[in-house]
């Protein structure tokens, strides 16, 4: 089964690439303090100096002489981090919600589905922007804030395939055998919707990636961590003065989020078993 995966998702040249850029993120978000020479938040060299003016200053620097490329390389840890735990947070929410509602049906599925609704009913980066800023803006924050946004997709997509995989014989089997609820929902039904749900996680650390550089473009990121959408937010006041400050967290943002899409997609090609192995 790994091997026949592996097979598929290899066949799609996009998903390999995205998944090559995405160990080349990782790599800075792990070795980031022993890659950068400067401290991203001190001066290192004079203000506004354009990339390759000064060895060791490849990106140039910013308003306050620091160092675009350490800002770039430390950035990447934040927005990796934030992106995977809030996904994290939002799958345990949705899952559990989704998992009740699609097993249990009734009054259960009318009530969760409603509760459900209640977040829907409201846009996800306003909801997100009012959590953070009634609370003082940190990971932690933003981190919460994501996830009370992101989880109501992943309850209906659940809630989706537990109607479908409750009906089937190894679901009746396993009452018959005298599984308890817990048990059926944990080692029979959920293992079997498994593969939509991963696809769906690699799209939702893109959005994650997406909504924290947002808030933090807005001044509402941690102040304590440098992150990309923060260095994009300072720069949106001499964009013409200093191009760079914008252009090189700017493309690190988009090209982390395009290669989680390719990985996604990928991912969705190898696990589909309805394409029968087809690449593209």
């Amino acid at each position: 089964m790994n091997h026949t995966f592996w097979r598929r998702f290899c066949r799609n040249k996009a998903a390999l690439l995205g998944l090559a850029v995405l160990a080349a993120v990782a790599v800075l978000a792990l070795f980031g303090p022993w890659l950068a020479g400067n401290d991203p938040w001190e001066m290192a060299q004079q203000p506004f100096l354009h990339p390759l003016q000064q060895p060791g200053f490849a990106l140039g620097t910013d308003t306050m002489g620091r160092d675009i490329l350490s800002g770039v390389i430390h950035g990447a840890r934040i927005s990796l981090l934030i992106g995977l735990v809030s996904t994290v947070v939002s799958l345990a929410i949705g899952v559990t919600l989704g998992a009740l509602s699609g097993y249990f049906g009734g009054w259960v599925d009318a009530a969760l589905m409603r509760f459900t609704e209640l977040f829907q009913a409201v846009p996800s980066f306003a909801l997100a922007l009012v959590l953070v800023a009634i609370f003082e803006p940190s990971i932690a924050s933003i981190v919460t804030a994501i996830a009370v946004v992101s989880w109501p997709p992943v309850a209906r997509l659940v809630r989706s395939e537990f109607l479908t995989l409750r009906q089937r014989d190894f679901v009746a089997a396993a009452r018959l055998a005298g599984e308890s609820t817990p048990r059926i929902i944990l080692t029979q039904i959920l293992p079997n919707a498994t593969s939509p749900i991963v696809v769906m996680a690699s799209l939702m650390v893109a959005t994650a990636i997406l909504l924290e550089s947002s808030l933090s473009f807005m001044g509402l990121g941690d102040p304590n961590h440098m992150s990309w959408g923060y260095m994009v937010g300072q720069a949106r006041t001499v964009l013409r003065q200093a191009w760079w400050m914008a252009v090189f967290p700017g493309t690190a943002i988009v090209l982390t989020v395009l290669a989680l899409n390719m990985v996604g997609e990928g991912l969705n090609d190898a696990l589909n078993t309805r394409l029968g192995g087809r690449g593209r």
